[in-house]
């Protein structure tokens, strides 16, 4: 049997043996996603396509199917994807700031060699927002991760103290945040460095000094990735507390005016 036949098995086996129906939809969020990132591929290829604005409906595509479709639609979905989405956008604009100005757009040296004489490389298509594109689509799955992570201990403690106020409520969000910031950063970390260890031992058995591997697109590409993705990840938490405190508390006021109405 093919090997990643066999891991897609156990991996499906393990997700539905331990998460049940929720197991189930993650696994067949996984293809949902991979059918979007594949998608937004070939329309990134036509000239006449903004790489930025489909980085977002990709973002948007994403975003929904795992928040909606694994968690179903709730007030703690809604306000997660309204986070997501505002930080995205905001995002967004810093990105292809930075990407334009550090010019890591296009191919390093170290990818030309294999190109060069093999494939054209004038594809037509704009490299600093196909740059500034990638780094979003590779940081909004963990902006999903945290806005989610804060939203329902949130709503929880909103249930526990429902006469809670706004402020203590925003104040709990950031609380959370602040516990799951640093790990999330790391976890981002080892991910990106460890996809390109082998670049580095590469980078070591050709004697690149210090300044060279600071130096090099491919290494630059990768810190500003992940650098931009604990920017991200930052600037969620504040954005979801408020978004959630301040849906939370507008949905208390109303119902207090119905059963004043009464």
């Amino acid at each position: 049997m093919n090997v990643l036949v066999l891991l897609a098995i156990v991996l499906c086996s393990l997700m539905i043996l331990i998460g049940g129906t929720k197991g189930a939809k993650s696994f067949v969020s996984l293809f949902l996603n991979f059918g979007v990132i594949l998608f937004i591929i070939f329309e990134m290829t036509d000239p006449k396509a903004d790489p930025n604005l489909l980085a977002i409906i990709a973002s948007t595509a994403i975003s929904c199917i795992n928040l909606f479709f694994i968690n179903e639609v709730n007030s703690k979905t809604v306000t997660a994807f309204i986070s997501t989405v505002i930080t995205i956008t905001l995002l967004l604009f810093m990105i292809y700031f930075i990407t334009e100005k550090a010019m890591i757009q296009g191919f390093g040296e170290e990818e030309i060699d294999e190109l060069v004489g093999t494939y054209s490389l004038y594809l037509g298509v704009d490299f600093v927002k196909i740059a500034s594109a990638v780094i979003i689509l590779s940081t909004v799955g963990a902006i999903i991760d945290v806005a989610i992570s804060i939203t329902s201990p949130m709503q929880e403690i909103y249930q526990q103290h429902p006469s809670i106020s706004r402020k203590d409520l925003f104040h709990s969000g950031l609380t959370i945040g602040k516990d799951i910031l640093g790990s999330n950063t790391n976890t981002l970390f080892f991910a990106f460095i460890g996809g390109y260890l082998a670049l580095f031992l590469w980078f070591k058995d050709l004697s690149y000094s210090f300044g060279e591997i600071v130096n090099s697109k491919i290494f630059s590409a990768e810190m500003i990735t992940i650098f931009c993705s604990g920017i991200g990840i930052a600037l969620v938490i504040p954005i979801t507390s408020w978004v959630n405190a301040f849906y939370l508390a507008r949905r208390r006021a109303k119902k207090e005016k119905k059963e004043v109405s009464r």
